[in-house]
Formats: structure tokens, C-alpha cells, sequence
């Protein structure tokens, strides 16, 4: 379910932001680019959670 609400938000946000930043810069919207940008970002982001370690490290004093 995790990896679920992962590509789903990061979806919307990249749709978003790929609208925004068109109408900006006045270059035409195009919803299969900010598809595909936003898959690519989702697995980005499930590599990076994986990569962090989740426990602390311990320092030997």
C-alpha cells in the first residue's frame, strides 16, 4: 500500500508541476512526458528509501 500512495501523490505532484512549469516557460503541456517523468521519480524514490538505513548507527566511544 505504501508504494501505492508513493506513485500515486508523486503522479499528481509531477502533473502538477510539469503544467506549472509549462504555462511558465510557455512551452506546450504534455501528459505522457509528466507520466513518464513521474513513474521515473516514484522509482527514484522507493530506491532511495531503500538504500537509508532505518536504524541509527551506534558510535563506539
Amino acid at each position: 500500500m505504501r508504494f501505492f500512495w508513493t506513485l500515486f501523490w508523486t503522479f499528481l505532484l509531477v502533473q502538477m508541476v510539469a503544467y506549472v512549469g509549462g504555462s511558465m516557460t510557455g512551452a506546450p503541456y504534455d501528459f505522457n512526458t509528466a507520466a513518464i517523468l513521474g513513474v521515473a521519480a516514484t522509482v527514484l524514490i522507493v530506491l532511495i528509501s531503500t538504500v537509508i538505513p532505518n536504524k541509527p548507527i551506534e558510535e563506539n566511544k
